[in-house]
């Protein structure tokens, strides 16, 4: 039996929900002075990305983007059959008293966040971290929750939540696979293991 797919954002949802998330970002933070964007590799480092772009168009201030691979840090590392492909962690600004938005596509269990957390002050201790994600799947098994949110939706556990972006596919857009377990689309990210 094929899986069907739902789709839950075009490419205007997103756009709406990356400019909207830039906005609560500002007005939490009083401005973009002390900020820092840190993307989870690979889809959380492109909107990290588009969410700085929208700060800077609106305050005019530069915001710092890291880009963070979390694999060496996820609590299943060593329980995995296949080794992590190791990416790359490029945070080239000092986090010390910086306001760090953790930026990720897909939030579901907490454990790709816990493992952000512990990495990210492995590099200092800023003054916050705070975490923006485009989509908010439930189903948590850490006690993580969201700052900043583009999209709620209720999902079963074995739904797969999948965002394709400009950058690698050509075109945005979020879309659940419902209750399919396997990887027919291994570039796109799942909300599987996050």
């Amino acid at each position: 039996m094929a899986a069907t797919e739902k789709l839950v954002m075009d490419d205007k949802q997103i756009g709406r929900a990356i400019q909207r998330i830039a906005h609560e970002i500002l007005e939490h933070n009083a401005g973009a002075e002390t900020l820092a964007m840190v993307g989870i590799i690979t889809r959380g480092a492109f909107l990290a990305k588009r969410i700085a772009a929208a700060i800077e168009k609106l305050e005019g201030v530069t915001v710092p983007v890291g880009l963070m691979d979390i694999s060496l840090y996820r609590d299943d590392v060593h329980s995995k059959l296949e080794q992590p492909v190791i990416q790359r962690t490029d945070i080239l600004f000092p986090i010390k008293d910086r306001n760090i938005v953790l930026v990720d596509d897909v939030l579901f269990t907490g454990r790709t966040v816990r493992a952000a957390l512990n990495q990210i002050v492995d590099f200092g201790r800023p003054s916050s971290i705070q975490l923006a994600v485009l989509v908010d799947r439930g189903h948590r098994e850490l006690p993580i929750k969201a700052d900043y949110v583009g999209l709620n939706i209720p999902t079963a556990r074995g739904d797969q939540v999948v965002l394709e972006v400009s950058e690698k596919e050509g075109f945005d857009r979020v879309f659940v696979v419902e209750g399919h377990s396997g990887d027919s689309n291994p570039g796109s990210t799942k909300g599987g293991a996050k």
